[in-house]
């Protein structure tokens, strides 16, 4: 009797121990916080009536940048893998049918010296009207992964959209 609730004593102990690794900082799953945020300042359209310069005679046009930014940003997740670390994004898009979902790089270098990775949550959207729908119609997802070498000084991460930007910091 006594040496199998001297066991259940010192097993549920144990147990209750296992409870701190999860809020401790040497938790990898914990490196970064939750997501917030941020408004952002409406970008100036440019003129499409001004021609585009071509390079030469023979040469064809370059191709067209049919991407723009996602309405909204609604979540920002990055979690740590074997050989670096995955960004996961969601973004509410202003109508049905995006596709080509991309999360591109765009940090200046004023950035970088900070610690900072911004990333643009781009789209295409089909060139024929497509149906608003509702917002689970609407949402879409993507990652971008980088290796431990790229996140290695990267202290903050941030993904733009058209309306907002969110951001997550490591702990």
């Amino acid at each position: 009797m006594q040496k199998p609730l001297t066991v259940l004593l010192v097993s549920s102990m144990l147990l209750a121990s296992c409870g701190s690794w999860s809020g401790s900082r040497l938790n990898p799953g914990n490196w970064f916080g939750k997501s917030r945020s941020e408004r952002v300042q409406p970008v100036e359209e440019t003129n499409p009536l001004i021609p585009a310069t071509q390079r030469g005679m023979f040469s064809r046009p370059e191709k067209v940048d049919m991407t723009v930014p996602i309405a909204e940003v609604t979540e920002l997740r990055v979690e740590q893998t074997s050989t670096g670390v995955i960004i996961y994004a969601e973004g509410l898009a202003t109508r049905q049918g995006p596709y080509e979902v991309e999360l591109r790089p765009v940090t200046t270098p004023e950035e970088e010296a900070e610690g900072i990775l911004s990333l643009s949550f781009r789209v295409v959207y089909p060139e024929r009207p497509t149906r608003v729908g509702t917002d689970f119609s609407r949402t879409v997802r993507a990652a971008h992964s980088m290796t431990k070498q790229e996140i290695g000084d990267i202290r903050e991460v941030r993904v733009a959209g058209e309306a907002n930007v969110r951001s997550t910091r490591r702990r």
